[in-house]
């Protein structure tokens, strides 16, 4: 059994925490640790990856809900039963054919606890996770294996620029206990979408009679970032500005994932408007082409004034010409 993952202890949340106190907790603890600032690469590597599977359900409603009652199940010596999707360990019994082997990977970025309750991966790689077409159980006719999937983490920096991976495989043969350990490599080529699926060929469940094996899938997942979010090859950021740089107008220096940039704010910027650099975002298959950065930007109001500044908004507000618009 994988061991239990105490996301909320890994953010340095209560149970009760927010999704907007989970967020910035994330944030916090991912500029910390970033493999790309942070000293010690190869604790910051565990690190990140840790707390990025903490944001992947904790970040999640319906999988923090699914996260909070197992908890109460664990707490009480009886762990829910592990999902049939799962990425790690498949239960049910063995039926002498297909689904009679459990997976656990290495080198993916989850944790087998992850992988077992929380893997949006599936045993087999058809429409509704249904069985290849074969002959009956019981059948000692050829019969290739069963496709298998998992998740595989990236970061934007690894999906910028294309890596190889090497993985570990362990299969366990649930009706004579065999453990059989494979070692590979998978390349994730630059510009891996979030949802892409990388075919392994040859590494899922065993054929039967002599046919070949199926195949795995892994899924890339892109690793939270605490300035970026992904929407296929563009890349998102939220800048925050003060009330007079949106009035006004500015000149703001923003992060991307090639180096900072300088971004000219137009007078009279409107919260939520999005600004397209282009060219700036993932790069688009072997064409050379890339997605773009939007930036949408946020007027941040102070939370608080001191006296002096109460008396320079009332002179503004005093001395203004401006008229709200009228409700739509």
């Amino acid at each position: 059994m994988a061991e239990f993952k105490d996301y909320y202890a890994i953010l340095g949340v209560g149970r009760e925490a927010t999704a907007a106190e989970i967020k910035k907790a994330f944030r916090k603890l991912a500029r910390t640790w970033h493999p790309d600032v942070a000293k010690d690469k190869a604790g910051a590597e565990a690190k990140f990856k840790e707390i990025n599977e903490a944001q992947e359900v904790l970040g999640d409603p319906e999988k923090r809900a699914k996260y909070d009652r197992l908890g109460a199940d664990w707490e009480h010596g009886a762990p829910a039963a592990p999902s049939a999707r799962g990425g790690g360990a498949w239960g049910g019994p063995g039926d002498g054919q297909q689904g009679a082997e459990d997976f656990h990977f290495g080198g993916t970025g989850f944790s087998d606890f992850f992988e077992q309750y929380f893997s949006g991966g599936s045993r087999y790689g058809f429409p509704g996770g249904a069985r290849a077409a074969g002959p009956e159980a019981g059948s000692t006719r050829p019969r290739r294996g069963g496709d298998v999937e998992g998740d595989l983490m990236v970061t934007l920096e690894e999906a910028m620029r294309g890596m190889v991976r090497p993985i570990s495989m362990q299969t366990v043969n649930r009706q004579t206990g065999k453990i059989d350990r494979q070692d590979f490599q998978v390349r994730i080529p630059p510009g891996a979408t979030d949802g892409r699926r990388i075919r392994v060929p040859g590494q899922g469940e065993a054929g039967q009679g002599g046919a070949e094996a199926g195949d795995l899938y892994l899924r890339v997942r892109h690793a939270a970032h605490p300035d970026f979010t992904t929407e296929g090859a563009d890349l998102r950021h939220d800048l925050e500005l003060a009330p007079w740089e949106a009035v006004l107008g500015a000149e703001v220096v923003v992060p991307t994932l090639d180096g900072p940039i300088k971004l000219k704010i137009p007078p009279f910027a409107e919260n939520g408007q999005v600004m397209r650099v282009r060219t700036r975002g993932l790069p688009k298959g072997k064409s050379g082409e890339r997605g773009d950065f939007l930036v949408t930007l946020l007027v941040r109001l102070p939370e608080a004034l001191t006296e002096a500044e109460r008396k320079l908004w009332e002179q503004l507000r005093d001395a203004s010409t401006f008229q709200p618009r009228a409700a739509k």
